[in-house]
């Protein structure tokens, strides 16, 4: 993975479940993550499990996003055509409903 977050990164999203009662596009995001026409948000991280939960937008299928959760040990084993994942290490938190790639997914 490329920009891999370091562990201060990832104690700056809140623990699962921690924003169980928001809606989801109130929901931070606090990481980014892509490859290619795929997408991942982060809005928790569980730092045991090192599970984010978050929306995922794979092949630019807006239809098929959805939120749910992904892992962070197998997004760091993504590798297509030789390119790693890399996360944006110029992403600042910011609520889901603006972010467009997300908002596309929730008009479908």
């Amino acid at each position: 993975m490329w920009n891999e977050p370091t562990e201060s990164d990832l104690a700056k999203i809140p623990p699962r479940y921690a924003t169980e009662g928001v809606q989801l596009l109130d929901k931070i995001v606090y990481e980014h993550f892509f490859i290619f026409g795929s997408d991942w948000y982060a809005a928790e991280f569980d730092k045991k499990d090192r599970l984010f939960f978050g929306y995922a937008i794979l092949n630019s299928d807006y239809q098929n996003a959805e939120w749910g959760y992904f892992s962070l040990d197998e997004l760091k084993d993504i590798v297509v055509s030789g390119i790693h994942i890399d996360r944006d290490k110029y992403w600042e938190p910011r609520k889901a409903s603006e972010i467009e790639k997300i908002v596309l997914g929730h008009n479908y």
